[in-house]
């Protein structure tokens, strides 16, 4: 008789992809509200796009951090205070009546978000086998497109009924009660799932963990082209839906509903299609993760240029749609590859050091930049037209030079696909 595998795996599993909705929810709701928000604060779009650097400020710079002490600590303690911090800084977001203290609150939601984005897909690796792990890891990240959903499509309803203040406090305080859950989970030993136990923490070494990562070729490549798909996806995220009512003239909850509901279709289908397609195609040639990712960003590219081109509204639309769906056919296998590419016990560094180089070169400067440019030229639609669509051409040539460097390496010493 087969032993029935425990539960607890998927139990946890569950649990922090819920937290990672939430996280998703609170991150994205600024994008939603951005009008009246800048209205009533006077906001330039630069300053506007500025609020959305802060957040990353608070986000990048804290992840090695919370990757140093991911890879050596309770994972449980610095996750539940994660949720907490960035839950507070949300709910305060809303109490906000000047641009800098605005900018605080939003660089504290940062802050939080760090310790559960660098911890907590680790620790999922650590649940599943390498033959589970991608479909895992990309359950987890369907709640990307589904939380900023819920993020663009309640933040800009409550902010056309009651106001955008209103919209932060109902997003923060549900938040604030989550973290307790997190200690009901069985935090798994660090590789186990990789059949033993990763190094003790004690004995690795400390912050040149970081530097040693630049020797492993394929992630950086992995890293690399991320940091271009998180440029243009964080000017995006930002300004569509400001796009829909400033170039296309759509009342802001119907752009809203529009985005966040096309971002909640598309992302779930194209999340976990593009994860399950990679864990079968991976299992057969070892290549399917790098192939996701090289084909969803060079088909994103020209379908981006035409989202911000067309005239029609109608065809805009049609165009913004696809070029959700296509960037996130990667979600899974390119945050798979950051985890495998690395030995396990330095996973948490591994990802905390994506998160920091993919929001240091990325999203922390495409909101401003397209902000200051608009303000330059204008001309919202220019900005966005010249600068989010070439970022998805060069994380295309990255992927693809990653895929090419896999595959010439198989050639030369073949080996089994990971399982």
């Amino acid at each position: 008789m087969n032993e029935k595998k425990p539960l607890w795996p998927v139990a946890s599993l569950v649990v922090l992809t819920g937290l990672n909705l939430v996280d998703y929810l609170d991150r994205t709701i600024l994008g939603a509200v951005l009008p009246p928000l800048r209205a009533e604060l006077g906001l330039s779009y630069e300053q506007a796009g500025t609020v959305g650097t802060a957040f990353m400020l608070g986000y990048f710079l804290t992840s090695p951090l919370f990757g140093y002490l991911g890879d050596r600590l309770p994972r449980r303690h610095l996750v539940a205070a994660g949720v907490f911090v960035w839950s507070f800084g949300t709910l305060m977001s809303g109490h906000a009546h000047g641009y800098v203290t605005l900018l605080c609150f939003r660089a504290l939601v940062g802050l939080g978000e760090a310790s559960f984005g660098t911890i907590s897909p680790g620790w999922i690796a650590d649940l599943f086998p390498a033959g589970r792990r991608n479909n895992a890891i990309t359950i987890f990240y369907f709640a990307i497109p589904v939380g900023s959903a819920i993020g663009y499509l309640m933040g800009g309803w409550i902010a056309a009924r009651y106001g955008w203040r209103t919209a932060f406090l109902c997003a923060g305080y549900p938040g604030l009660f989550l973290a307790a859950v997190l200690y009901l989970l069985r935090e798994p030993p660090r590789g186990a799932s990789d059949g033993g136990v990763a190094e003790h923490p004690t004995r690795m070494p400390g912050w040149s963990v970081y530097r040693e990562l630049w020797g492993y070729r394929r992630y950086v490549l992995v890293v690399a082209g991320y940091t271009a798909q998180t440029f243009a996806m964080g000017g995006f995220q930002i300004w569509a839906p400001t796009f829909l009512v400033e170039v296309h003239h759509m009342p802001l909850d119907r752009a809203s509903f529009f985005f966040g509901a096309s971002l909640a279709a598309s992302g779930l289908v194209a999340t976990l299609a593009g994860g399950f397609t990679a864990t079968r195609w991976q299992r057969r040639t070892g290549t399917g993760y790098a192939w996701v990712l090289a084909l969803s960003a060079a088909a994103a590219a020209p379908v981006a240029f035409a989202a911000f081109s067309l005239s029609s509204l109608a065809a805009a639309k049609v165009a913004l749609v696809l070029t959700m769906f296509l960037l996130f056919l990667s979600t899974g296998p390119v945050n798979t590859l950051i985890l495998e590419t690395v030995p396990a016990g330095m996973r948490a560094s591994a990802m905390a050091a994506s998160i920091f180089v993919i929001h240091l070169l990325g999203d922390l400067w495409s909101p401003k930049i397209v902000g200051h440019i608009a303000d330059r030229w204008g001309d919202l639609q220019r900005a966005v037209f010249w600068t989010l669509p070439g970022a998805l051409v060069v994380g295309a040539i990255f992927w693809t030079w990653l895929l090419l460097r896999i595959r010439r390496e198989q050639a030369a010493a073949p080996v089994a696909p990971l399982l």
